[in-house]
């Protein structure tokens, strides 16, 4: 051992491998991946909740909560350190107390799962989870059986990763940093043969301090690939011209500009389905649909359809496999309909993101009423940083609701988020905004406004108190005539 790394030999010694911080999508995915070959896994985390906390239950890998040494009782071979993991959480403490073995999520992925692999690294600020959900699916559906992993449920396997016989290794590439010893971002450990590159933008302003920061990680990204490699990358953003202009290895662009060499035209969006067609290099190429909405979803699919070709596979299969796709666990995911109103529960956190959903929510239910439920959670979010853009993003839904910032303590007054400019700044763009605290007040505000016909997206990247379920539970309620008057009778009113 140096510098907390293990040699792959160290490394399969080791039976009992713990992971702090379980619940991240990606570091359960791991434990499971670790269990399949025969680890004896154990995790914790300070508070679990779906869909991770029923996956890791699926797998059986217990689970304890909240963190505390104990947890580190029997003592483990291997301690893997989630990147949310700082100094002062009591299980680390305790693992460098007793010289307990440890390294990053990141090195052992590489060591144990990636060397060998020809590796195919899906980045970008926003669409990763989706892209390689939607790239695995190909290969699958192909016959090639990768490995992967995503963060988050991809709905086609029922899991966030797959450990197979394939020699292709498809993986959502992070940008986020590695452990709390290793400030660097995740996906430089992966060394990709190949990358899917779908945006550029400012993001994670816990850890970069601007967007010329952001672009030096994915300039090294870009560094990594061979010159055998591909990168296949989104035709517009001037950030992205930037992290691509000193690549080594073939760049081709997909995107709706004449300029690119895989253009999307034809695009149709419709009730149930959403069609388009491929030209590659102004010829036509091919034609594609499938079930999901939004304009970001096309851009997705494109890009793994690109990715897959470029690997041999034929644009029949690519058609075919897209047509079925399903989705992922927290992507315009309904979790309910009570009474002729939808409610949607979408990972969304950064202001392009939530615009890219709201613009699919309206385009899928156009004479719906749209209605945005937010919490500032993520650590972009959280700060002001980008709070002009969010104020325009929430704008496109018709009813605004926003929650206290997640743990605004942590953050400095001067730099948080301010609920009141930004309610302020969302009627100047003609909308209402209220600011609720607390979900219970959110569910008793607006569950007696809802009627038939809305639809409700929950934005968030926790668990936000509850919401999903408390939300539908008190619409049944209200229409079950147990508070209030029944929806029904008020729709007729």
């Amino acid at each position: 051992m140096r510098g907390g790394r293990f040699s792959i030999p160290e490394i399969v010694k080791r039976k009992h491998i713990h992971l702090i911080g379980i619940c991240g999508t990606a570091m359960a995915s791991l434990a499971g991946m670790l269990k399949e070959r025969g680890f004896h896994v154990t995790g914790s985390d300070a508070a679990a909740y779906p869909p991770m906390s029923e996956f890791l239950k699926s797998l059986e890998i217990p689970l304890a909560q909240p963190f505390s040494p104990q947890n580190l009782e029997p003592r483990p071979d291997l301690v893997v350190v989630g990147n949310a993991i700082s100094r002062a959480n009591v299980e680390l403490e305790y693992v460098l107390d007793e010289r307990i073995a440890f390294c990053s999520m990141p090195q052992i992925l590489h060591d144990e799962f990636l060397q060998g692999r020809e590796v195919i690294v899906v980045a970008g600020t926003h669409g990763k989870t989706t892209t390689t959900s939607m790239l695995a699916w190909i290969f699958q559906s192909a016959g090639l059986r990768p490995s992967f992993l995503i963060g988050g449920i991809a709905e086609n396997f029922g899991s966030s990763f797959q450990v197979a016989e394939g020699k292709h290794f498809i993986i959502e590439g992070d940008e986020y940093d590695t452990a709390f010893f290793d400030k660097g971002p995740k996906f430089l450990h992966y060394f990709p043969d190949s990358v899917i590159l779908t945006s550029v933008e400012f993001d994670h302003a816990d850890i970069y301090k601007d967007l010329e920061a952001v672009e030096i990680a994915f300039k090294r990204l870009v560094n990594l690939v061979p010159r055998r490699g591909r990168i296949v990358a989104f035709d517009t953003g001037e950030s992205l011209e930037h992290c691509l202009a000193r690549a080594f290895c073939p760049v081709e662009r997909y995107g709706s500009h004449a300029n690119a060499a895989w253009q999307v035209t034809n695009l149709r969006f419709e009730p149930a389905r959403t069609s388009w067609s491929v030209l590659r290099d102004a010829k036509p190429w091919g034609d594609f649909e499938f079930s999901l909405a939004g304009e970001y979803n096309v851009w997705n699919a494109t890009a793994a359809a690109v990715m897959a070709a470029a690997y041999g596979i034929a644009k029949e299969q690519i058609a075919k496999a897209l047509s079925n796709f399903k989705s992922v666990k927290r992507r315009l995911e309904v979790r309910a309909e009570v009474n002729g109103i939808t409610i949607i529960d979408d990972f969304a956190h950064h202001p392009t993101a939530i615009a890219g959903t709201l613009k699919a929510l309206s385009a899928r239910y156009p004479r719906a009423r749209l209605w945005a439920i937010l919490e500032p959670r993520s650590n972009t979010l959280r700060r002001n940083v980008l709070q002009n853009d969010l104020a325009k993003s929430l704008a496109l839904a018709d009813e605004i609701v926003v929650a206290n910032v997640f743990k605004s303590d942590a953050i400095p007054e001067a730099d948080r988020l301010d609920l009141a400019a930004l309610a302020t700044a969302i009627q100047k763009h003609g909308r209402r905004a209220r600011i609720v605290p607390e979900v219970d007040g959110i569910v008793q505000l607006v569950a007696p406004e809802m009627r038939p016909g809305d639809v409700v997206t929950i934005l968030s990247n926790g668990g936000f108190g509850g919401i999903y379920e408390k939300l539908p539970q008190r619409l049944k309620a209200i229409s079950e005539g147990a508070h209030g008057d029944p929806l029904e009778a008020r729709a007729k009113a």
